[in-house]
């Protein structure tokens, strides 16, 4: 099997990182990119042999883009603090590294939210494109909803990464706040808007969607917090860009 480099980008995530860097212990080596964690986040990446660098961030796309330039080996395996292999998905990528088909490989994310885990909708069934050959591409530069662009053959491999993204409602209003400003950052420079009339009736239709369409509902009652708190994100998004745009 090649080598391989795990590559993650932080901020205090002493409250959630230990499992992920447990569950990457096979890894030829763990590249870790701070962007500057004032809890315990970098001591303990220490403890598990990560090499440990501090940048200023500058966005998800150009983070993660200078943490895959920093890998020794050509395949990396690139995670959010929050994300944790499970033991089959351990197993499946090492075998399939050891004779590989595809230049990447994109791994399916299922959600964990207020303890539930999503076995329905299409939070439970995301595919992300997380290992690859990074002399085939790497992260693009957006500032959030950043992706890898690889020119190459790309698989998926169907054994389950958990995504631990929000501890709490407290938490998920913190990236909520944060995603939203970022991204409509991104969309006042580039001179995009949207009718908020149509986009305030859109509110209703965004909820069914994501509790219906998309079969939130069987999720229980974690499905239904979660489709409300997405219908509200694109509000939300456009009406900081509106509030941008009038700074101008």
């Amino acid at each position: 099997m090649p080598p391989v480099s795990a590559v993650l980008i932080t901020r205090n995530e002493a409250g959630i990182i230990k499992p992920t860097l447990e569950a990457l212990k096979w890894c030829d080596e763990i590249i870790v990119v701070d962007s500057g964690s004032t809890d315990d986040t970098l001591a303990i990446c220490q403890s598990y042999g990560a090499k440990c660098i501090t940048r200023e961030f500058q966005g998800f796309g150009l983070q993660k883009q200078y943490a895959v330039s920093l890998a020794t080996h050509d395949w990396v395996l690139c995670l959010d603090a929050d994300e944790v292999l499970s033991n089959q998905l351990q197993t499946d990528i090492q075998t399939i590294l050891k004779n590989p088909t595809a230049d990447g490989y994109r791994l399916r994310r299922t959600l964990v939210f207020l303890g539930t885990v999503f076995k329905y909708g299409r939070e439970s069934k995301e595919y992300h494109l997380r290992l690859f050959n990074r002399t085939k591409g790497n992260f693009n530069s957006v500032q959030v909803h950043e992706k890898v662009e690889l020119i190459g053959n790309i698989q998926d491999i169907d054994s389950v990464l958990m995504h631990y993204s929000y501890i709490s409602i407290e938490q998920y209003f913190i990236k909520f706040n944060e995603y939203t400003s970022r991204a409509a950052k991104e969309i006042s420079a580039q001179q995009k808007g949207r009718n908020m009339v149509l986009l305030a009736l859109s509110l209703p239709f965004n909820f069914c969607k994501h509790y219906f369409v998309y079969g939130n509902f069987l999720n229980g009652a974690a499905g239904w917090v979660w489709s409300l708190f997405s219908a509200f994100y694109p509000v939300v998004k456009y009406i900081k860009v509106k509030e941008y745009d009038a700074k101008k």
